[in-house]
């Protein structure tokens, strides 16, 4: 039996471990309004959307499109599947994903494979994306994937697990900012959140459910950094 108990801590790589996660938090709040973080932001878009058409396949729905655009914004065409369960799927599954991410940075193998199945995805997007932006973003993030596997198999420069690490930071951070952007900040009236309050049978408002699943977002990237520890232990 697995046993995710905690056991000591820092050695040396979990201290780098969570060293890096904060250095990337740092380089991502200082550089949030530049052209720099940019790809990222879409990249957390994407993930974002294709959460959605994930849970509407999972619900037996058809997902007509996915669009990415360059104002950080996006849509997911879908038909049918459980539209509860669709909503809440973009802003927690982006979190998910950034979970995932940072656990997969903590082993050389995991990054690799990741990498490998990212890359792949989107791949597949490339040719059911309904827009150049996204068309864009996934033969921009391929090439880039590829150029940082050849940087890492076959010079010095080996960065592989910090470029998964930092997409997986990204998207935990992102996550939470959407859901204060679209839902306390700007108030949003037909984001996800609104969406699913007014399908949703509980009393609960949009902004209520922002704060739920911003919660909800911000425990995957705790569990995220105790697991991360866990496996470097």
């Amino acid at each position: 039996m697995a046993n995710w108990e905690l056991k000591g801590c820092c050695k040396q790589e979990q201290t780098v471990f969570l060293t890096t996660i904060g250095v990337c938090t740092v380089v991502i709040l200082a550089l949030w309004r530049t052209m720099l973080l940019t790809p990222f932001k879409l990249i957390t878009v994407f993930l974002h959307e294709a959460s959605h058409a994930i849970a509407c396949k999972l619900t037996c729905g058809h997902v007509e499109g996915i669009q990415v655009h360059a104002n950080e914004g996006g849509v997911t065409q879908t038909r049918g599947g459980l539209y509860w369960l669709i909503l809440p799927a973009g802003y927690l599954g982006s979190s998910f994903w950034g979970m995932v991410f940072i656990l997969a940075s903590t082993h050389l193998m995991t990054a690799r494979i990741t990498a490998g199945c990212f890359a792949f995805a989107l791949l597949v997007v490339l040719f059911v994306a309904k827009n150049w932006t996204l068309r864009g973003l996934c033969i921009g993030f391929i090439i880039f994937l590829a150029l940082i596997w050849v940087l890492q198999e076959f010079t010095k420069v080996r960065i592989l697990r910090y470029i998964i690490l930092f997409i997986g930071v990204m998207n935990s951070l992102f996550s939470v900012y959407d859901i204060y952007d679209d839902l306390i900040s700007r108030r949003v009236n037909c984001s996800d959140a609104e969406k699913f309050a007014e399908v949703c049978p509980c009393p609960c408002n949009g902004v209520a459910w922002g704060l739920i699943w911003g919660l909800i977002s911000f425990l995957f990237l705790c569990t995220a950094m105790y697991l991360g520890l866990v496996m470097l232990s």
